[in-house]
C-alpha cells in the first residue's frame, strides 16, 4: 500500500469507525495513528513502507516469526476441506489431533507427575480459558458434593482477562476497579513482587512472607475456596513481575495440603516464553487445571484451550437426567482452522529446535538487562527467559514511581518507534517479549534501542 491517498482513507476510517482496545481514544484521534499492511519473521511493515522489529510479538502471541511457511500451508491446506464446524456434538480431525498433541506435550514436560492433566476444552482466548477453569473448578466440588467451596484465591497484580469472570479475580486497580459492582467476590493473597513487596521484607531473606500471607487465607478460609489461580513464574500484565524461586513450588504445596485445586493461568508464560515449554515446569508444579492460548496458534488464529485432570473431567460424567453436563460452550470452540495452524507451530517447535535455540539469546537478553540496569533511571531490571520488564522510576534509590499521568513509559515506546522497534510499555516497564524465533542480530538491536530510547527520554 503505497498511494497517499488511500493511505490518508484508512486513516479517516481507523478514527471514524474504530473503538481500539485498552486505548484512550482521545488521544488516539490526536495522533497519526500506525497502519501495520504486512509481516515478515519478527518484522512488521507500516502503509508507508517502513519495517520494525516487533518488540512485543503483537501482544504476545506471535513465536516463530510472521508468515511462517508451515503454518500457512497448513491454514491454507485446511482452508481446502473445511473452515469450521462445530465441536458441540460433533469432532473434527485438527481438533482431536491438537488435543492428543497438547496431552503429550503436557506428559513430556511434566513427567507424567501427578495430578496428570488429560483432557481438552476449547475455547477462543486466555479470558474464555479462564472462564471455563472457573465454571470447571467451581462444578467439580459441586458433583463431588461438597458445599460452600464458591470462591477463589489469587493474587495482587494478577490479570486473567478482561470477561467478568476474569475480572473477578484479577488484581490490577487500574484495569479492573471500575467493574468492582459487577463482580463476585474473590480472595487476593500478596503478591510475590519483591522488588516492591506488600510486606515491606527483602528477599532472599524474607522466609516467602508472601506465601505465608496465602496460606492465612487458606488455614481461614480454605472450605470456602474452589481453587487458587495464579500466573506461574511470571505475573505479565502486572509489570512482568517475576517470582523468587521456590515460590511457585510452595504454592502447590499449599494446595495439596488445604485439599484446593490448582489453576495455572499459562496464557502468556505457555509455550517457550520462559525458557521452557510451560512455566510451571521450572519448578515441576503440575496444575490441576492448565489455562493456554495467546502463542498455541503461533498468533494466527483466535484459540484457547483449558487443560484438566481425569479427576475433574469424571465428576460430569453421569446419566443424561444427572445433568452433570459442563454447559459452557463457544460456537468457535476448536475451529478446524485455528487448529491446523497450532498443529504446525508446535511441529516447528520440534523441528527447528526452538527451545534449544532461545537459551543463546536468553544469556544475550540478560547481559543487555544487567547493562540497563545501571541507568539512572531504571529501578530494576527482571526476565524469565525471553520475558522482561524494565521498571523505570524517578529516584532510584527511593525507588520514588513516575505518575501515571506521565506516561514515561510510552515516551519511551514513542521513542523506540522513531528508530524502528515497536513496544508497548505496561506503565512504567518497558516489556520486552519478541518472538522466540528472534535473530541475535535482530535482539541486539532491539535493545540497543531500548537502550538509547530510556536515556533519551529519562
Amino acid at each position: 500500500m503505497s498511494y497517499p491517498d488511500e493511505i490518508k482513507r484508512l486513516v479517516e476510517m481507523d478514527k471514524k469507525y474504530l473503538w481500539h482496545p485498552f486505548t484512550q481514544m482521545k488521544g488516539w484521534l490526536e495522533e497519526e495513528p500506525l497502519i501495520i499492511a504486512e509481516g515478515r519473521g519478527c518484522f512488521l511493515k507500516d502503509v508507508y513502507g517502513k519495517w520494525y522489529i516487533d518488540g512485543v510479538s503483537s501482544l504476545w502471541v506471535n513465536i516463530h516469526g510472521h508468515r511462517k511457511q508451515e503454518v500457512d500451508d497448513s491454514v491454507k491446506g485446511q482452508l481446502d476441506k473445511i473452515a469450521h464446524s462445530t465441536l458441540l456434538g460433533l469432532g473434527n480431525a485438527p481438533a482431536i489431533q491438537l488435543a492428543e498433541k497438547l496431552i503429550g506435550l503436557t506428559d513430556k514436560s511434566f513427567a507424567c507427575s501427578s495430578p496428570r492433566l488429560a483432557k481438552v476444552f476449547y475455547s477462543d482466548n486466555g479470558s474464555t480459558a479462564v472462564e471455563v477453569a472457573i465454571k470447571m473448578a467451581y462444578q467439580y466440588w459441586c458433583h463431588k458434593g461438597v458445599k460452600g467451596r464458591t470462591s477463589f484465591l489469587s493474587l495482587n497484580n494478577g490479570y486473567h482477562g478482561d470477561t467478568l469472570g476474569a475480572v473477578s479475580v484479577g488484581g490490577i486497580d487500574i484495569f479492573h476497579s471500575a467493574f468492582a459492582p459487577l463482580l463476585f467476590n474473590s480472595f487476593k493473597a500478596p503478591s510475590p513482587y519483591c522488588y516492591r513487596c506488600e510486606m515491606g521484607e527483602t528477599a532472599p531473606g524474607c522466609s516467602f512472607a508472601c506465601l505465608k500471607g496465602m496460606e492465612d487465607i487458606l488455614e481461614k478460609h480454605g472450605a470456602e475456596i474452589a481453587a487458587v489461580l495464579i500466573e506461574p513464574m511470571v505475573q505479565a500484565a502486572g509489570g512482568m513481575i517475576v517470582w523468587p524461586e521456590g515460590y511457585l513450588k510452595g504454592v502447590r504445596e499449599l494446595c495439596s495440603r488445604h485439599d484446593v485445586l490448582l489453576i495455572a493461568d499459562e496464557v502468556a508464560t505457555g509455550f517457550g516464553r520462559t525458557g521452557k515449554m510451560f512455566a510451571c515446569e521450572h519448578e515441576s508444579v503440575v496444575p490441576d487445571i492448565m489455562c493456554l492460548s495467546k502463542g498455541l496458534t503461533n498468533g494466527y488464529l483466535p484459540l484457547a484451550a483449558t487443560l484438566t485432570t481425569d479427576e475433574i473431567y469424571g465428576a460430569f460424567l453421569g446419566e443424561f437426567n444427572d445433568r452433570k453436563t459442563f454447559f459452557h460452550g463457544h460456537s468457535y470452540t476448536g475451529n478446524p482452522l485455528a487448529c491446523a495452524a497450532a498443529l504446525a507451530s508446535l511441529d516447528i517447535f520440534e523441528k527447528e529446535q526452538t527451545l534449544i535455540n532461545a537459551a543463546e539469546k536468553i544469556v544475550l537478553l540478560e547481559n543487555e538487562l544487567k547493562e540497563i540496569a545501571e541507568l539512572s533511571h531504571v529501578g530494576e531490571t527482571r526476565n524469565k527467559g525471553l520475558m522482561a520488564g524494565i521498571e523505570l522510576v524517578r529516584d532510584k534509590q527511593l525507588k520514588e514511581a513516575y505518575s501515571w499521568e506521565e506516561k514515561i513509559g510510552w515516551a519511551v515506546a514513542y521513542k523506540a518507534r522513531e528508530e524502528g522497534v515497536l513496544l508497548r510499555p505496561l506503565g512504567n516497564v518497558i516489556v520486552i517479549m519478541p518472538p522466540l524465533a528472534i535473530s541475535v542480530k535482530s535482539l541486539e538491536r532491539l535493545m540497543d534501542v531500548v537502550n538509547k530510547s530510556i536515556i533519551a527520554v529519562t
